[in-house]
């Protein structure tokens, strides 16, 4: 009898051998590094990493797989379940010493609300190495002017430099998934120093002006509360006046808020 499914949690579990391996080695040297499994199912890719990371903390939101895992790792002390949903767990505290390194099979359901997480612990993190739905990895590399740069986009870009790696068909998991599923890295470094704004203030103005992506960004901008002759005295000349978000490189995003912030009181 085959192990058992459950949809409710987005779980398609890889069995591709090359692909395990190939997403481990896509984390370098781990034997001085802590590494944190999200979602490591039946463990086709934690029983690589546990072999060669310091310290490995899988974190698995299914009880059953979660004690699955604590069994079969019992004997190696560097090794850690932690049975949690990954969005309660606070990544910081997990090596306070050092960064870590993430890797995991994100269910498609939570994959944007996951990446948001990593983001928020951006100064804990190195690097990640994350599976996902094709269609997530392209909107999270996407390049702005294009329609699939987006709120996911552009936060995932301010905090990490981001590199596709591979894609997967579904046969690489069981059950098989009616989509194809795209490995990418991050590396994070994020730019707010750079652009000389605000992680807090500029987070926030980013999801005002991606609020609703078939308006304008002025529009966006007055319906969150902007004063109008503020944004209008505060608007760059190399930004056009009916632009969306979309359309808008980070940098000059970047500037328009440094510009809004100089003239509201």
């Amino acid at each position: 009898m085959g192990k058992p499914h459950k949809p409710q949690l987005g779980q398609n579990f890889l069995v591709d051998d090359a692909a395990r391996h190939r997403i481990a080695d896509s984390l370098g040297d781990l034997s001085q590094r802590t590494v944190d499994e999200i979602g490591p199912g039946h463990g086709a890719i934690t029983d690589i990493l546990a072999r060669r990371a310091r310290r490995l903390i899988a974190v698995e939101l299914d009880r059953a797989l979660a004690a699955e895992l604590r069994f079969r790792f019992r004997d190696q002390t560097n090794v850690e379940v932690i049975e949690a949903d990954i969005l309660t767990v606070a990544l910081a505290t997990l090596a306070p010493a050092q960064t870590i390194d993430v890797v995991g099979n994100l269910p498609y359901y939570i994959t944007s609300d996951i990446l948001f997480h990593l983001c928020a612990a951006a100064p804990s993190i190195a690097r990640a190495v994350l599976m996902m739905q094709r269609e997530v990895a392209e909107r999270v590399a996407a390049s702005p002017g294009v329609r699939d740069y987006g709120l996911l986009s552009a936060t995932t870009q301010m905090y990490a430099r981001v590199e596709s790696l591979f894609t997967l068909p579904p046969s690489a998991f069981s059950p098989p998934p009616e989509v194809f599923s795209s490995v990418i890295r991050l590396d994070f470094s994020p730019r707010f120093a750079e652009l000389d704004v605000d992680p807090q203030g500029f987070d926030r103005f980013l999801k005002q002006a991606f609020a609703q992506k078939r308006k304008t960004l002025s529009n966006n901008l007055r319906f969150a509360g902007h004063d109008p002759a503020a944004f209008t005295a505060a608007w760059p000349s190399d930004i056009p006046q009916q632009a969306r978000a979309e359309e808008i490189p980070l940098e000059q995003m970047a500037k328009l808020y440094r510009n809004l912030r100089k003239v509201t009181p």
